[in-house]
Formats: C-alpha cells, sequence, structure tokens
C-alpha cells in the first residue's frame, strides 16, 4: 500500500535491481492478502545447494507456494513463474 491507504497497481523496479524487485513484489502480494517471504539458508548455502528460498499462501492462492533457486535473481524468476502458473500475474 501506498502511504496514504491507496493499493499501487504497478511495479516499477526501474531505479534498483533484482532485491529492489524483490521487495516491491512482496509489497504487491501482501496488498493483495498473500503473505510472503524470501530467505537465504547459511547451511544449504555452504553445501553448495540452491540457498535461496520463496514462499508464499494466502489471499487468492489456493495452496502454498515455493521456488528455490541459487542466487535472489534465479528464486524470483522461479517464484514468478509459479505464481503466474497459480493464476496471480505480478505486473514486472
Amino acid at each position: 500500500m501506498t502511504r496514504t491507504g491507496e493499493q499501487s497497481s504497478e511495479l516499477d523496479p526501474a531505479d534498483g535491481g533484482v532485491e529492489d524487485a524483490a521487495l516491491l513484489i512482496l509489497e504487491w502480494l501482501g496488498e493483495r492478502g498473500v503473505g510472503a517471504m524470501i530467505r537465504v539458508d547459511a547451511e544449504r548455502w555452504r553445501e553448495g545447494r540452491p540457498a535461496w528460498t520463496f514462499a508464499a499462501s494466502g489471499g487468492p492462492l489456493t495452496s502454498g507456494l515455493r521456488a528455490d533457486g541459487a542466487s535472489v535473481a534465479e528464486c524470483m524468476d522461479r517464484a514468478l513463474l509459479r505464481l503466474r502458473e497459480a493464476g496471480l500475474a505480478v505486473p514486472i
């Protein structure tokens, strides 16, 4: 939501990188009642496994979803694909 309480209609990560886009995606999902998070697992990182995880549930999602990746960019690319497959097209 914007500071005035209005919902934003578009995401515009033009001024930032994937990290800024990830935060905008999380905010957009939250505005729609979806609980979501992105995290890094240090143990998986040390083991050379994909350490980044995106998870979301609630709102218009009929079930929870998860996406993993070796980088935050890979993780978010996979998350966006899974969100679209679940019928929630994030406008980015």
